[in-house]
């Protein structure tokens, strides 16, 4: 099975400082839904591990997150893209629960939903603490330089806090771009032997 696991918010849509507490505050970013319809295309799953912590601060309830994601799955479908689950934190930091990115506990429930051994999964976010899950999961870390990401833009080497094999894209579109190009080369390779 061809996984693939996403943050949402600064890699799917706007990220904003004040959080996205209702669906018209949820803006997908430019070229976002048209990579993950793209990975869908070649085969891939794609599921989403957020925090969604604004739950648990109170800024918005269980059915304004669900009125988003009815809103992200509506404009995915417009372009023939999908997201097959979200798993999402709904605690705030101060509760110390297991699913909270950096934890890896989201991961963990997705590698188990599924089935799968999460190494070498590749996982893409805007922020460290969603590469530190996913690589505490055994994900492959991708940044992505959107959302938080930006403050990373031309930053070589990444800060040492990073996962050593952290790989870094413009955005999401980039990250598909670079997907699909190593299965290809992988695909090639497999025909000349």
């Amino acid at each position: 099975m061809k996984l693939v696991i996403l943050d949402r918010n600064g890699s799917i849509n706007l990220h904003r400082d004040d959080f996205v507490k209702s669906e018209t505050e949820w803006t997908p970013l430019p070229r976002a839904l048209e990579a993950i319809a793209r990975l869908n295309h070649a085969g891939w799953h794609v599921v989403i591990a957020s925090n969604q912590s604004g739950l648990g601060r109170g800024l918005f309830d269980v059915a304004s997150l669900n009125a988003m994601h009815a809103k992200m799955h509506k404009m995915l479908a417009a372009v023939g893209g999908r997201v097959d689950a979200i798993f999402y934190c709904p605690h705030s930091p101060d509760e110390d629960c297991g699913c909270r990115k950096p934890k890896p506990g989201l991961f963990l429930q997705i590698g188990e939903r599924y089935g799968v051994d999460l190494a070498n999964v590749p996982t893409a976010g805007d922020s460290l603490r969603d590469l530190q899950a996913g690589a505490a999961a055994g994900c492959e870390p991708h940044l992505l330089l959107t959302g938080m990401g930006a403050a990373c833009r031309n930053v070589d080497p990444l800060p040492p806090d990073y996962p050593a094999n952290t790989q870094v894209h413009d955005d999401l579109s980039a990250f598909v771009d670079f997907l699909l190009a190593r299965e290809a080369q992988k695909a090639a390779l497999q025909v000349a032997v």
